[in-house]
């Protein structure tokens, strides 16, 4: 199985559209489409194609985890993506919402925090992740008065496509092939639409577009964790099999002079590094926002598959994704919706058929996004406007 290392590519890039095909995206007016083809590498790596609907951009991604998975922390833990979208997102609507206020912004930054739960036995089969609501602060520099930029962070609240992942209730669906035999799932929604190939023959073909047709170090490590045994949040205590704990995602992003969106991202706990993200709402030199959040819940979802068969001791030899995201743009006035995600999962798993189905079943149930979409948990937000403390009502 290949390797982050043996890959030798960045830790994001462009893809250049004659190495990876995509197949055009359907969607409706004012909705923007993204799709992820993913596959498992060595341990905890993961590796993931984005295809951004809009103008059908492809963006490589690879991810993994820190010491409290054994991982070998080469690139960003799941979570961290899905934070720089929720970030970026925010970011964009809160620049699209003062344009069109007439408002001159200055400078715009945030500060976000991000907690998750697990507890519960992998053995018993009653393990179980969570989500609480994310905390958002924004600081801002612009010429307007608090009331204005209130009205504009809850517009930009309302309009974020990702603010709709913490705030409304969905039900995901699945679809499952496990050793290229079609299984009905179970424990979870099935999938509706017609299966799609097993993309495992695409990824090894893939390359980078031209360096000029995207930033360099999109993604990129600001600092490494420090490797501790026998602590909380230590090597190897995400792998326990009983959990009971809380983690916590620590963002800063802000909207850079050339136009980019800028992101450092670090796992505060279990012990985790440091990341940082670029992004590009125009999905021209780096990743929209949407994409960050997609690939975010594609990953985390993986990371559970392949800790769920650890735990048990499972020989899951190799196993890939097909996600699709659907979101509805909140313009007009109108609030944004994310549609319900839709994951098909290819697996090879020496084991029963069982086995393959519980499989699927404990990813959705202990993935802390999906975890986040089974429930609402509205963001609590805060503001200041040129150091002052704004008021909510």
């Amino acid at each position: 199985m290949p390797s982050i290392e043996s890959l030798g590519y960045p830790l994001a890039y462009k893809a250049n559209s004659d190495s990876y095909p995509v197949p055009s995206l359907k969607f409706g007016e004012d909705e923007i489409a993204v799709r992820l083809e993913a596959r498992a590498l060595e341990g905890m790596q993961k590796e993931a194609f984005v295809q951004y609907g809009p103008n059908d951009s492809v963006w490589r991604m690879v991810s993994d985890e820190g010491p409290y998975l054994n991982g070998t922390d080469l690139a960003p833990f799941p979570l961290a993506f899905y934070s720089a979208g929720m970030a970026f997102s925010f970011l964009s609507e809160l620049e699209r919402h003062t344009a069109e206020g007439n408002i001159k912004l200055q400078s715009a930054a945030i500060e976000q925090e991000n907690y998750y739960t697990m507890e519960g036995s992998a053995i018993r089969g009653d393990m179980i992740g969570g989500a609480l609501p994310s905390e958002l602060s924004a600081y801002i520099e612009a010429d307007a008065s608090q009331e204005q930029i209130v009205e504009v962070i809850k517009l930009a609240e309302a309009s974020s496509p990702a603010q709709s992942y913490m705030n409304d209730v969905l039900l995901n669906t699945f679809a499952l092939e496990a050793n290229g035999q079609t299984l009905p799932v179970s424990g979870v929604a099935a999938s509706t639409g017609e299966p799609d190939t097993d993309p495992v023959s695409k990824f090894d073909s893939a390359h980078p577009a031209s360096g000029l047709d995207f930033m360099e170090e999109i993604v990129s490590k600001r600092a490494t964790a420090e490797t501790m045994n026998g602590v909380e949040g230590g090597a190897g205590s995400s792998l326990k099999s009983e959990q009971k704990r809380t983690l916590h995602v620590h963002a800063e992003a802000a909207i850079r002079e050339d136009g980019l969106r800028e992101a450092e991202i670090q796992l505060f706990k279990p012990i985790g590094s440091t990341f940082r993200f670029l992004s590009d709402e125009d999905a021209r030199v780096a990743p929209p926002s949407l994409g960050y959040l997609s690939v975010g819940v594609a990953f985390c979802y993986m990371t559970q598959l392949g800790r769920y068969a650890t735990i048990l001791k499972q020989d899951l030899s190799s196993y890939r994704v097909i996600q699709d995201n659907v979101f509805k743009i909140g313009i007009g006035g109108r609030k944004a919706e994310a549609k319900p995600v839709n994951t098909q999962v290819f697996v090879d798993l020496d084991d029963t058929q069982a086995a393959a189905q519980r499989l699927i079943y404990m990813g959705e149930r202990t993935c802390f996004l999906h975890a986040a979409m089974r429930s609402s948990n509205r963001s609590e937000m805060k503001a200041e406007l040129r150091g002052e403390q704004l008021e909510f009502a």
